[in-house]
């Protein structure tokens, strides 16, 4: 049965005694104390205790039905109550980001410091969009940070944002906005005539997230361009040129190159100074989606694909992956933050901003925006230090070769994908239906679904060349060689399973 999900039925009196007003949301402070005090415990054995856990578990549909009915009562509840919701109703269906044997998606754990600041922010409630607060600072100084991590010109300014989806959006914009100006059509009929003109290029290895930013800008499907890749899954330089000098002869106006800073299928890096010199001789933005490896330049033997990194127009990096902090902090990132102040202000008189301290609320369309993002990205660079920030890095590379390494000495498995970035694809190499492209990669499904079932490790599946296959991706600071033999543990155990049952489940040597 799933855990009952309505609270109790009414604040205690304990809860409304002198010192903790008399609104319906007044507390005593002994009480907010003591709760606050429970809870902190019951997180720090959480984050504690997690690898004692399944890495996922289903919800049950019942349990699920439950939790989107709603059917608020009619009187309030206990604090206390809220904690016994997370602990039975919650917290026991985790997606599986913070376990160390997690390795299906680009999530990762919060750190401790995140975890802390976070609370500390919430309580703090700052509206980092308008007026002027201590954390609007600080954002403008964690901001700066992150561009000196990435290698980014000293000039680089920006906006945190709820992730790498609003980051490419708002670069997209911003690159926009910076084309129309540079052609004199930023209104009226000369702007109708650009827009319905303007097109962009992407990798075909690109996060759908570009996709849907260029929808919301207003650029149809048939002008945003996929330019093919090489071998590598780097996009194709003298495709791309191609591309763009053909549009422009059927009157076609194109704006804008996105590049890959670690593409999600298999962490290719994009050849980003070729790509700035097509960009630079075709009078076009350079934007990077660096969501997952923009801080590539960081470790020594990745260094040398982000040569030209300073010179992009813009870049996304999201700090709640490789960096840990909370969901959800991700960053917008222009060598001139000027253009994306172009895209997005707006006044009115009811908003005044300040023309020496803008308000943040002009790098973005959000208006209210909360000061977690700047403090837990503050606390956990301040934990990690630039020496953490490398050693974290060069963490996940190290953990990817053991993986490598480990699949390619298994006589059972073959790798698909050799970095550079902290992502293996690999796929079965002897099954009775090897030759059938088909009959693998409902294998590799199949593979992947019972690894996951089984709660001790979890990775997924992408594909590759047109066939499915398996996918890890490292990204946990707590992971370790041992979660990494794990992982190729459960699969090796997937497959004896699957090969001694049929469809059904039923075992093959028992049917008749």
């Amino acid at each position: 049965m799933p855990p009952n999900t309505s609270p109790p039925s009414r604040l205690p009196s304990a809860q409304l005694e002198a010192g903790g007003g008399t609104g319906p949301l007044a507390v005593h402070p002994k009480v907010f104390r003591d709760e606050l005090a429970a809870a902190a415990g019951w997180v720090a054995d959480y984050l504690g205790q997690i690898n004692e856990h399944p890495v996922a578990r289903p919800i049950p549909p019942a349990h699920r039905q439950a939790l989107a009915a709603g059917a608020l009562p009619q009187e309030g509840q206990d604090l206390g109550a809220l904690l016994e919701f997370v602990d039975q109703a919650i917290a026991p269906y985790p997606t599986g980001n913070g376990h160390p044997a997690f390795f299906a998606w680009i999530n990762s754990p919060p750190s401790p410091a995140g975890v802390i600041a976070e609370l500390l922010a919430a309580a703090v409630n700052a509206t980092c969009g308008m007026g002027e607060h201590a954390l609007m600072d600080l954002e403008r100084g964690v901001v700066r940070d992150l561009a000196s991590l990435a290698g980014m010109a000293p000039t680089t300014g920006g906006v945190l944002t709820s992730g790498g989806s609003m980051a490419n959006l708002l670069c997209l914009g911003a690159a926009r906005t910076w084309f129309l100006r540079q052609n004199g059509a930023t209104d009226g009929p000369a702007y109708d005539q650009a827009h319905a003109r303007l097109t962009a290029y992407h990798s075909d290895q690109a996060h759908m997230s570009v996709a849907k930013a260029a929808a919301v800008i207003g650029l149809p499907p048939w002008r945003l361009r996929a330019v093919p890749t090489t071998a590598e899954r780097r996009m194709d330089v003298e495709a791309l040129e191609e591309m763009i000098d053909a549009d422009r002869v059927n009157g076609l106006l194109p704006f804008c190159v996105v590049s890959n800073l670690g593409s999600t299928a298999s962490g290719a890096v994009d050849p980003i100074e070729a790509i700035t010199g097509v960009c630079r001789r075709q009078g076009l933005w350079h934007h990077a989606d660096g969501a997952w490896g923009g801080l590539g330049a960081l470790v020594p033997e990745l260094a040398p694909l982000y040569r030209g990194v300073s010179d992009l127009d813009s870049l996304t990096v999201d700090p709640h992956k490789t960096l840990s902090v909370p969901v959800g902090c991700g960053a917008a990132l222009v060598t001139d933050p000027s253009r994306l102040r172009d895209a997005f202000t707006f006044r009115a008189s009811y908003l005044d901003g300040d023309q020496d301290w803008p308000w943040m609320s002009d790098y973005t369309i959000e208006l209210t925006r909360p000061g977690t993002r700047a403090l837990t990205l503050w606390a956990t660079l301040r934990q990690l230090g630039r020496s953490g920030v490398i050693a974290l890095l060069q963490h996940y590379q190290d953990l990817a070769q053991h993986l490598r390494q480990r699949v390619q000495e298994h006589p059972g498995l073959e790798l698909c994908t050799d970095g550079p970035l902290p992502v293996v694809c690999f796929r079965l190499t002897d099954s009775p239906d090897t030759g059938r492209r088909d009959a693998r990669a409902d294998l590799h499904t199949a593979v992947a679904a019972r690894v996951q079932a089984r709660g001790h490790a979890y990775l997924a599946t992408v594909c590759h060349d047109g066939e499915t296959v398996l996918r890890a991706c490292v990204c946990n600071y707590l992971t370790t060689t041992d979660d990494v033999d794990t992982l190729l543990q459960e699969v090796q155990a997937a497959v004896d399973h699957l090969r001694t049952t049929d469809p059904s489940g039923t075992p093959i040597e028992r049917q008749t």
